[in-house]
């Protein structure tokens, strides 16, 4: 059964699971050193990535990196990265090291492989943050979308090219996201945890995010 948590309002919840998270990150630290954040993209976490960043980490030995990037550089308004860069890659967690899913190759395709060999040495993810739009996708996993049931096999490199939205796309695939010691899912609003009703039990080739429920704790707030 999923474990879902409803706050009151989104500011508690971005300091609840801010410290949540940073504890989550310094048990493995303490424990094995090395350790992983994956983090999603969009509004909904900026304010919980502002509220971690200030946290006390040993963030130089912590990689991040996002669930997944739209193929546009760091100039682009739609840039995930950009985003991340002003809201988790700042303070104290600037000295955390930042794995770029976008490496300015022509296509997506062309960088996944180097990028699949770029993410290997930090999985298992320690801490997974997923995001859930209201087509109930997480990270490039979109229903229905051509190619989903490639991101969601089994056997997918950790990284793949994907399809979704207006832009071509990178994502981490089904088994890396699955590889998480820790995942949690971020959702605000009424029609979002609609969506995560709705998606309860459903097939992942039409709910992408029901891949991950069983192993996640649910955040919400109205």
């Amino acid at each position: 059964m999923t474990d879902i948590k409803t706050y009151p309002d989104r500011e508690l919840m971005a300091l609840s699971l801010a410290d949540r998270i940073a504890g989550e990150l310094r048990q493995n630290l303490e424990a094995v050193g090395a350790t992983s954040l994956c983090v999603p993209g969009g509004s909904t976490p900026s304010q919980m990535f502002r509220a971690l960043s200030d946290l006390p980490l040993d963030w130089k030995n912590v990689t991040i990196f996002l669930n997944d990037e739209r193929w546009v550089d760091a100039g682009n308004p739609r840039s995930n990265s950009a985003m991340i860069r002003k809201t988790l890659l700042t303070g104290p967690a600037e000295a955390a090291h930042y794995l770029d899913l976008y490496t300015g190759e022509a296509t997506p395709e062309d960088a996944a492989p180097a990028l699949s060999e770029q993410i290997k040495p930090h999985l298992p993810i320690t801490v997974l943050v997923l995001g859930m739009g209201d087509d109930k996708h997480t990270a490039s996993l979109f229903p229905g979308a051509p190619g989903l049931g490639a991101l969601l096999a089994n056997d997918a490199p950790p990284v793949m090219a994907a399809s979704g939205g207006a832009e071509p796309r990178i994502t981490l695939t089904a088994p890396a996201l699955h590889s998480a010691l820790n995942t949690h899912i971020m959702i605000t609003g009424a029609e979002k945890r609609a969506a995560l009703d709705a998606a309860m039990g459903a097939d992942p080739e039409t709910a992408p995010i029901s891949a991950f429920l069983r192993q996640a704790t649910v955040h919400y707030a109205e």
